[in-house]
């Protein structure tokens, strides 16, 4: 055998050795007779004995037309045998045949010269029964028509994995003319699609035979290069009839509407759920900072990778404002959250910051029109309308920001500022859903900022009132060095009622006094503020500590709903004594070199402002060094830990060597006081001293 003919070769020859057949004459089961010139059987083959039901023994050497043909064809046969036999011209056509049994069966028939190298001349019969041609011929007419005219996507790929046959709708997917996928791989044709996933997945078709259905896989084709489609992929081995693997068969469904619809489902779902998780995260507390700095978080990095709530400096001041169209917008950043883009965050205004941003810069035009604005493509020109400065637009552009949308917060009808959105990292422009999603963030994040930021201002109001209300003692007076501190509530809507004073007396005596008026806000800042006055009035008439608060109770029973505690002390550095009396107040602390310190007993009282119970006055050693701490109950009390204990860890703090009164003052309110109190707290320390 030549080369050309071998299997290897790939030649137009015979294939021959291991080769195996692909079993299609099998299936049509055709009959090969030759006959001499006088019309005798002289070759009969398996297959003619199957058909016509003669063994080649019977049939050899018969007349061909007495046991091949009807006898009502007989004569019509005999005259086409002729005609082969005398002009050499092939003849077709079917007849009815009777088999051996004497059954009937209609046979298509093949008739040819043949001439051998002696010159003697005999004829081909090639027969094969009708009904078997017929159902092949529906078979392949059918299965040309469906391949033809199929709006699904079909290939076959040989055993190397190469196209060799393509229908009409997988051209019109891939963009590639049938012929030009003939004999290319599927890398080669569409290397944009998932190509590794899909020749991994013919070839354990190919190895194991079975099917691999409805794999999905998204790509892009020629047809539409600039778009993602995807497609339902099913695989399929083909053999023939000896088992001999040809290739794989591919079906190929586009279903990029339901992956498309599914992407939409499920960012819908995410967007929901975005919104129900920013309900439960935005506005926890009341603090401005911290609620802006909440919004931020949520919209980072579902929504965008640099997210900023600035607030106009007006609004934050308490003011309503409006912008014309070429005034500025004076603007305080509030937060700023950043995903990965660290020149991104650079270029954004810092916490606390009062920026100006130009009539022309878009978060201007946000507030300005109280209408959001989106960019979904930011080119390089549009940087220097986002930033506020042109060293910010460079650095926005380093960081590769191609996407920007600003809403507007509003919240009962007034416009706060914006929150300013940008992306990097992300490769999807902003669209309508992400700024439907926005707004809606916006919105309701609007309110929890308006809230805390009334919230703030009415606060900073009571708490300027309280401080002004507040005494600004000298650190010595008369025998005593005195430190207070004031500090306010961390987690209530107002600050409280609580107080001290120092109130210098005749003869060197001094006035030490710690209150608290039950209740919060600017109408327990008032009411501390009258009892203050009246304490400092009575004080100067030199009254005897229950006597003074005696008239204190009938101040503060005239005082409409006010209950206050209070700890009277005079102190005498002559007599080294100080008297005190205590009206429903915690107990003063003393300290004195060597001891442990101890908790005055003092009888207890009930609250100014109660009425019908006597006060009493209890007189106490203060020697010089000793030392009197007198706190409010915001100091000691919280809602998890018993009060003993907390007095107990007082007595502990104040145990040790002496030092400085204000550390003293510093390290009980580190220590003690929790920032989430839920009271306020007012702290003063006495240490006596040597008369001068």
């Amino acid at each position: 055998m030549s080369a050309a003919g071998s299997p290897e070769s790939g030649g137009g020859g015979p294939v021959r050795g291991s080769a195996r057949p692909s079993g299609l004459l099998d299936v049509l089961r055709v009959a090969s007779v030759v006959l001499d010139a006088e019309g005798r059987i002289v070759l009969w083959s398996p297959q003619a004995e199957e058909l016509f039901g003669y063994e080649a023994q019977e049939a050899l050497g018969q007349y061909a037309a007495r046991i091949m043909v009807h006898e009502q064809h007989v004569d019509l046969v005999v005259k086409l045998f002729a005609d082969v036999m005398g002009t050499g011209q092939s003849w077709a056509g079917a007849f009815p045949i009777r088999r051996k049994d004497g059954s009937t069966r209609l046979v298509e028939f093949r008739n040819m010269r043949l001439l051998d190298d002696q010159g003697d001349v005999y004829a081909l019969g090639l027969c094969a029964d009708q009904g078997t041609v017929h159902r092949l011929e529906r078979e392949v007419a059918l299965s040309t028509r469906m391949i033809a005219q199929s709006p699904i996507g079909l290939a076959v790929l040989d055993t190397d994995l190469r196209y060799v046959s393509v229908n009409r709708a997988l051209e019109e997917i891939n963009g590639v003319p049938a012929e030009e996928h003939l004999g290319r791989t599927v890398r080669e044709v569409v290397p944009r699609m998932d190509v590794d996933a899909l020749e991994a997945a013919a070839r354990r078709v190919l190895e194991t035979g079975t099917p691999v259905v409805d794999q999905s896989t998204i790509g892009r084709t020629p047809a539409d290069p600039h778009q993602d489609h995807a497609w339902s992929i099913s695989l399929y081995r083909l053999e023939n009839a000896f088992g001999t693997v040809l290739g794989v068969a591919v079906s190929i469904v586009d279903v990029t509407e339901q992956y498309r619809a599914g992407i939409e489902a499920e960012a819908a779902r995410r967007r929901l759920a975005l919104i129900a998780d920013a309900s439960g995260r935005i506005g926890t507390t009341l603090d401005l900072d911290r609620t802006a700095g909440e919004l931020a978080e949520v919209a980072v990095p579902e929504l965008a990778d640099i997210a900023a709530v600035d607030l106009l400096d007006a609004v934050v001041q308490g003011r309503r404002t409006s912008l014309g169209p070429a005034e500025a917008a004076v603007i305080r950043a509030l937060a700023v959250q950043g995903y990965d883009s660290a020149e991104a965050l650079e270029a954004a205004d810092p916490p606390g910051q009062v920026a100006r941003y130009a009539p022309d810069r878009l978060v201007t035009q946000c507030v300005r029109t109280a209408s959001p604005v989106m960019l979904p493509e930011v080119k390089d020109e549009d940087l220097d309308r986002i930033a506020r400065s042109s060293e910010a637009a460079e650095l926005l552009g380093r960081a590769g920001v191609h996407s920007y949308l600003a809403v507007p917060l509003i919240a009962r009808g007034e416009v706060l500022g914006a929150l300013d959105l940008k992306r990097t990292r992300n490769p999807l422009p902003f669209s309508e859903d992400d700024l439907l999603l926005a707004r809606e963030l916006a919105a309701r994040a609007a309110v929890q900022i308006d809230n805390a930021r009334w919230y703030q201002s009415a606060r900073e109001t009571a708490l300027t009132l309280q401080r002004s209300l507040l005494p600004s003692h000298p650190p010595v007076t008369g025998g005593l060095e005195v430190a207070s501190r004031y500090q306010p509530a961390g987690a209530t809507s107002e600050v409280g009622g609580d107080w001290f004073d120092v109130i210098p007396l005749d003869g060197g005596k001094t006035a030490l006094v710690v209150g608290d008026v039950m209740g919060s806000g600017i109408p327990a800042a008032a009411a501390m503020g009258r009892l203050r006055t009246a304490t400092n009035t009575l004080a100067s008439l030199d009254l005897d500590p229950h006597v003074l608060l005696e008239h204190l109770d009938k101040i503060t029973a005239g005082l409409e709903q006010t209950i206050a505690t209070c700890v009277y002390a005079v102190h005498d550095p002559h007599l080294r004594q100080c008297r005190i009396a205590n009206a429903g107040h915690l107990p003063p602390v003393r300290v004195r070199p060597g001891r442990a310190p101890e908790l005055l007993d003092l009888p207890t009282g009930v609250p100014l402002g109660v009425g019908g119970v006597a006060f009493s006055t209890t007189t106490v050693d203060l020697e010089p060094g000793d030392r009197l701490v007198f706190y409010t109950d915001g100091l000691v009390e919280t809602r998890r830990d018993p009060l003993d204990e907390r007095l107990d860890t007082l007595l502990s703090l104040l145990d040790g060597p002496d030092r400085p009164l204000e550390d003293v003052c510093d390290l009980l309110l580190r220590t003690l006081h929790e920032p989430d109190n839920f009271d306020d707290v007012a702290l003063l320390i006495a240490r006596a001293t040597a008369p001068e």
